[in-house]
């Protein structure tokens, strides 16, 4: 059940930004739970429905770019649903192990990825920078910015998602101790 609720709290902030006061998270600065919930899903969701969060999530950017933004639609959009599906194989191999280095680790090569493909495609697709390799630096460069929000939120949502099983189960077993404690008490 939380690798879809963590899903459903990852579509919702993205978008926060219309919805007024309701808007509780600094999204603009990519402070997202996207990729920590991606990761959460392959390593503990159904591997029988993980094209799921795929969908849902390439349906928000179709919604997001042609209905709120009013942007074209172009190829550059395959690239960042490429980068779901990789980030999705990625928590899959978090389903053996999911030790606090392998998280910290996985959200980190998620944010390094993201911020490399994600501004290539922009130079490639757009022509917002000159063609050629000094643009492709200008691209980077706009885009470290919003690299800080996009690590930390990575590494902040990854551990937190990861921990919330782990905090629910020690809390199930001390809520379980402390009834038995009452009972042998009576």
């Amino acid at each position: 059940m939380l690798p879809y609720l963590f899903i459903l709290l990852a579509i919702a902030v993205r978008f926060l930004p219309f919805a007024g006061p309701l808007n509780i998270l600094p999204h603009a600065w990519h402070f997202t739970p996207l990729a920590a919930s991606l990761l959460f899903f392959g390593a503990r969701g159904s591997k029988r429905q993980i094209w799921i969060p795929l969908v849902l999530l390439a349906a928000t950017d179709v919604i997001l770019t042609k209905f709120i933004y009013s942007y074209p639609f172009s190829w550059d959009h395959l690239v960042t649903w490429a980068w779901y599906a990789a980030i999705l194989w990625l928590g899959t191999n978090l389903r053996e192990k999911s030790g606090p280095v392998r998280v910290v680790g996985a959200a980190l090569a998620s944010s390094v990825s993201f911020f490399l493909i994600s501004n290539f495609a922009v130079w490639a697709a757009w022509a917002m920078y000159p063609r050629g390799f000094h643009g492709l630096m200008m691209s980077y460069a706009a885009g470290l910015p919003f690299f800080r929000g996009t690590v930390e939120s990575d590494l902040f949502f990854s551990l937190a998602m990861f921990g919330t099983p782990v905090f629910l189960h020690a809390l199930a077993s001390w809520m379980h101790k402390s009834s038995g404690d009452h009972t042998a008490a009576a």
